[in-house]
């Protein structure tokens, strides 16, 4: 929800407004913000519901307080199953729009070249690692006392200094968990307008020599 916040004011004081169609694409994010803060609501409400297992005080319940333990835990149950459901609701229904938003900015912007923010020109080396990346199923893997290591969906090692500079220049985003375990690497809206409007700079291979035209036999018969 504080994610969605902060794009939310980013997008809204950026250059973007001025794109044609951009007013959906904020109306939607704010959508985000709001179904997750009622997702958030519901799985508090889940907290406080949930009967606790605590000891009660020496005057407290006698001999049947394990029924009344059950009591409270089937009493229960129902109210946490209907906020844990409406909290899932609103979290894929946040899900769902993050995806519009995504596409929305990036289909205005290209329909609308002008208002393009400048991107970094990437090398082909560059280039080739978010195109891996933007396939999906990238991980980071940062274990105690052990180096960074970065693979692709296909297993392969990703070198760390392009992947650096992609994730310097935002364009692809690592998702911020523990510190120890392996992390999600997705491509942003900035990347995938890089590998939509950026080609990499391979230098073409020269045209293979043409052979000489067949030779005319223009000698003259034997008699």
């Amino acid at each position: 929800m504080s994610r969605s916040l902060v794009r939310l004011s980013v997008l809204n004081g950026s250059q973007y407004t001025a794109v044609p169609g951009s007013r959906l694409s904020l109306d939607t994010l704010s959508g985000v913000t709001a179904s997750a803060s009622i997702a958030a609501s519901q799985l508090a409400r889940a907290i406080g519901d949930n009967p606790l297992d605590g000891a009660v005080f020496a005057d407290g319940p006698p001999v049947d307080e394990e029924s009344l333990r059950q009591t409270r835990h089937t009493e229960a149950a129902p109210v946490l199953t209907k906020s844990l459901a409406t909290a899932a609701q609103h979290l894929e229904l946040s899900a769902t729009c993050c995806q519009y938003t995504a596409s929305a900015i990036i289909r205005d912007l290209t329909e609308h070249p002008e208002h393009r923010p400048d991107l970094p020109e990437l090398s082909p080396a560059q280039y080739a690692v978010l195109e891996r990346i933007a396939r999906g199923g990238t991980r980071q893997y940062a274990p105690l006392k052990n180096p960074v290591r970065i693979t692709d969906s296909d297993g392969r090692t990703i070198h760390p200094k392009p992947f650096g500079m992609l994730e310097k220049e935002r364009l692809i985003r690592v998702a911020r968990t523990s510190r120890y375990v392996s992390r999600d690497v997705v491509v942003t809206a900035a990347g995938q307008l890089a590998l939509d409007f950026q080609k990499p700079h391979r230098s073409q291979a020269p045209s293979p020599a043409k052979p000489p035209p067949a030779l005319r036999n223009t000698g003259s018969r034997k008699p």
